[in-house]
């Protein structure tokens, strides 16, 4: 390894980034130097900003470019001392996007399909607690305090640990797993007893039994966590509480679900009936 980017990562480290967000990072830099077949610290400014124009051509989503936009400020602003180098370039408008959510019929279906019991425990989790695969993976049984009813999260997303809701069928499927698997330190422990669960084996299994269930929705572990959040809003749960239980920074960022939830959409009244004669107004005047 070269030492900009060993640099480079320790600087990321130190500023208490997760290793999946080194990873990113990391790759968004190396392709940005293999694209023009030079070292990130040869290169300016202008560079920076030809390469951004040139992920716009190829049409590359905004998301993704803001990812790359974040990687770059990192490297020249903190690694290089050359925060200069993204003066040129604007931060990309994120796209907006609504999440895929499974309707409460659909999650009835799913797990109706679900015959292992650890699959079945790991879904629930995410859904009935809201947490996301890398939170689930960090579960230890340990985490599990059926006297508080909560779970401990540890270092969520941010680095933050909080509490999740425990709930009594949730804690009695809990039980009945640990009675049947025996799990000693990880929660849903992978291959070994000592070792995590892969982070790519539950989401195949979620699409698996999605198949099984005949939901043609494009679903991952998350999906779950999306329709945790938007069943509790649709069932009038302050979204305060919804923020604090999916261990959201900022409540704009729950506020996503009050676009998708549709039980609101469903009560508003009826363009076309509104635009009907007034019945009452109408029996009346046959009247006089």
């Amino acid at each position: 390894m070269n030492p900009l980017r060993q640099r480079y990562i320790d600087d990321l480290r130190l500023k208490n980034f997760s290793p999946g967000t080194i990873k990113v990072y990391v790759h968004a830099v190396a392709k940005f130097a293999r694209h023009f077949g030079q070292s990130p610290d040869t290169l300016s400014g202008e560079d920076v900003r030809a390469y951004f124009v040139h992920l716009l051509d190829r049409g590359i989503a905004r998301s993704s470019c803001v990812v790359v936009r974040s990687a770059l400020r990192h490297l020249y602003a903190n690694t290089l001392g050359r925060p200069d180098c993204l003066e040129a370039v604007p931060r990309p408008k994120r796209e907006r996007r609504l999440p895929v959510v499974l309707s409460r019929e659909e999650v009835r279906r799913l797990f109706a399909k679900v015959t292992n019991l650890k699959q079945r425990a790991l879904f629930m989790v995410a859904y009935d607690a809201g947490l996301r695969l890398s939170e689930l993976r960090n579960l230890r049984v340990n985490d599990i305090d059926s006297q508080r009813m909560v779970i401990r999260v540890r270092q969520g997303k941010g680095k933050k640990d909080r509490y999740a809701r425990l709930t009594p069928g949730l804690l009695k499927l809990l039980r009945q797993y640990w009675r049947e698997y025996q799990p000693q330190s990880w929660l849903f422990p992978g291959a070994s007893m000592d070792k995590r669960y892969d982070m790519a084996t539950p989401g195949q299994l979620l699409k698996k039994v999605c198949r099984k269930a005949g939901i043609t929705k494009r679903v991952s572990m998350h999906t779950l966590r999306h329709s945790f959040a938007t069943h509790l809003l649709e069932a009038g749960a302050n979204l305060r509480i919804i923020q604090q239980m999916l261990g959201h920074e900022k409540i704009q960022t729950t506020s996503l679900y009050t676009h998708i939830s549709l039980e609101e959409l469903r009560e508003a009244p009826s363009t076309m009936d509104l635009l009907q004669p007034d019945q009452t107004g109408d029996a009346e005047k046959d009247a006089s």
